[in-house]
């Protein structure tokens, strides 16, 4: 909706030319589950007179049909569109509104503040310049507005205003306010985030949105309206030296015309700049900058063009067009944040099909490094990603493509993966880096140890000390099998009969007996798999012996019977009596979950 103002009907053209203008600001709404989104962005149409009569009127109709604000107007109504919505009183898809006023113009996406939508949310914060966070006064912090802040760094949103909601319900009080901004702002260092705006409010009320409040009298900060105006984005700043423009069509009207129509997503462009065409890396230089209005002596970001080169040379639709001073990389493998966006898990080695701005070309995951807890930052070696998890991968490609990092550009490092069954989009990444052998060499610096070998396993390694029956450790390794755990048996009959061939039952070549089992299953243990040990006769290990060869929260002791003592402080001792080995083997399996080794 336009803005309304008096110059519509003194002079019309001269509106339309200053609403041209205008910079546009693209904004999202995000927090938890109930905390104003969708109030918030109807009091800011309604606020800002955006809304018209017969708006206004079906929004009290509904307001009092659906009953949730005890005949006040409802004003998440206007955002709110679908049955279920207003039915549970949430926001489920992502909702676009546009408006303007004076000074600026806007696309506000309300986004979903459920676990379940999370998709939906990374969907509206793609092309967002600033996010909204809400904060419920009342509730303070929560898991989801940690999860949505993490999302917004994450997808490179450089400014956050934080909006501490229904701060009428808790008597507009300064103490809540500075209490909840102090606790966002510690989370907020840990994840980078840094241009932080916090503007206590009511939504449902008015306060603070586009006037200052009597009822804050402790604020004397921007309002939202003022600050969405006047903030100073990164899109809005020219950047020298730099252009980037991934080629959309090859435009060949007639023989005597050849020109390559795009959109400019970076930097700017004049006649007679050098240029540079990736992935091939051939240069020329503009001749002419085309458009449906004539000739253009410059082309910044955001124009629509068509450039025409001195040169006839090979140029397709998906190459990227950049000053040849400062090109994008090329590489064909790559490290990428994925968020996954689909019920089927995203599993190593499939093909899929990877679109970075116009050009398309088939992908597989070679390695899922890890993928990280949103709500605890952790990192969790795993070997798929499933429906809204994130996580960091290693992606190859069937061609090189021209790419920049995401955090420096987002439209030549953003990339979606789509199915190549059913065409649709199972997943969005950011590109981290090249790990291109001979460009920048990263392989070189990837430290393998037993950690990493365990993390492309996805398990922790450790070695299970069995002194029992063999079948037992048989049955055992079947079911750590079933649960997807990389194993080795060791048994010690099979090493005697080989290894240990030259030992005798004496003490002595029994305890070297079992020194050549521990080094075995340390070198094991050192490539991240589960050891499962068990000696040809019942002996007991030496903790000190095995504590300076493996850490200790690697081992666990495994008793079977009565007659063995007392196991090591990580073991277990199981009675066997009554007991059909299936049984045993569940209750090794329960001890291993129990004390953190099987995850």
């Amino acid at each position: 909706m336009a803005h309304i103002s008096d110059l519509i009907a003194e002079d019309i053209e001269l509106y339309l030319k200053t609403h041209e203008k205008k910079s546009l600001l693209r904004f999202i709404t995000c927090g938890s589950v109930d905390d104003g989104k969708s109030t918030l962005i109807g009091r800011m149409l309604y606020e800002s007179k955006m809304l018209f009569e017969d708006q206004l009127m079906q929004l009290e109709v509904d307001s009092k049909k659906v009953g949730t604000q005890a005949g006040d107007l409802d004003f998440a109504l206007l955002v709110d569109g679908l049955t279920a919505e207003r039915e549970q009183g949430i926001t489920i898809d992502v909702a676009y509104r546009f408006f303007s006023t004076d000074k600026r113009k806007f696309i506000v996406a309300d986004t979903p503040g459920h676990e379940q939508y999370t998709r939906n949310m990374i969907t509206g914060a793609s092309t967002a310049d600033v996010a909204i966070i809400l904060i419920d006064a009342r509730k303070g912090v929560l898991t989801q507005t940690r999860r949505h802040s993490y999302l917004v760094s994450l997808i490179g949103i450089r400014h956050v205003v934080l909006a501490i909601n229904k701060l009428d319900m808790e008597g507009y009080s300064e103490d809540v306010c500075r209490r909840i901004d102090a606790d966002y702002r510690n989370f907020a260092k840990e994840i980078g985030l840094q241009n932080i705006v916090t503007i206590p409010m009511s939504a449902l009320k008015g306060d603070n949105i586009t006037s200052l409040s009597e009822n804050t009298p402790w604020y004397q900060g921007e309002t939202l309206m003022g600050y969405l105006e006047n903030v100073q984005v990164e899109n809005d700043v020219a950047e020298p030296g730099i252009f980037r423009m991934p080629v959309q069509w090859v435009n060949r009207p007639n023989l005597d015309f050849r020109g390559y129509s795009g959109l400019v997503v970076r930097g700017s462009i004049k006649p007679g700049d050098a240029v540079k065409v990736l992935p091939s890396g051939k240069e020329s230089r503009v001749a002419r900058i085309v458009t449906g209005d004539g000739d253009l002596e410059q082309a910044i970001s955001g124009q629509a063009i068509t450039l025409t080169l001195t040169d006839e040379i090979d140029i397709s639709r998906g190459d990227i067009l950049a000053r040849s001073e400062a090109p994008p990389t090329v590489a064909n493998r790559f490290e990428a944040t994925v968020v996954w966006m689909t019920e089927d898990p995203m599993l190593t080695n499939r093909p899929y099909l990877l679109k970075i701005g116009t050009k398309t070309v088939t992908a597989h995951v070679s390695t899922i490094r890890h993928k990280v807890n949103v709500n605890t930052l952790e990192r969790i070696a795993v070997n798929k990603l499933d429906l809204n998890e994130i996580g960091v991968c290693h992606i190859n490609t069937d061609q090189v493509i021209a790419f920049d990092p995401y955090k420096e550009d987002h439209d030549t490092g953003g990339f979606i993966l789509i199915d190549r069954l059913t065409n649709n989009t199972v997943g969005a990444g950011m590109l981290l880096g090249s790990l291109e052998q001979g460009k920048d060499d990263q392989w070189q610096s990837i430290h393998i140890d037993k950690q990493a070998l365990a993390a492309i396993k996805g398990q922790k390694p450790f070695i299970l000390w069995l002194n029992g029956d063999s079948a037992i450790a048989k049955l055992l390794e079947k079911r750590l099998y079933a649960l997807g755990k990389h194993t080795s048996l060791l048994d010690g009959a099979a090493v005697r009969a080989g290894l240990n061939k030259d030992l005798s039952i004496s003490d002595a070549d029994q305890r070297e007996n079992v020194r050549r089992l521990i080094e075995i299953a340390k070198l094991m243990l050192n490539s991240g798999q589960v050891v499962l040990v068990v000696p040809d006769f019942q002996c007991r290990v030496d903790i000190g012996q095995m504590q300076s060869l493996i850490e200790q929260t690697e081992f666990v002791e495994v008793l079977l019977g009565a007659s063995q003592g007392e196991p090591q402080p990580s073991g277990i001792r199981i009675e066997t009596d009554q007991q059909t080995p299936e049984q045993i083997v569940e209750k090794i399996v329960d001890h291993l979950s129990g004390i953190g080794v099987l995850k």
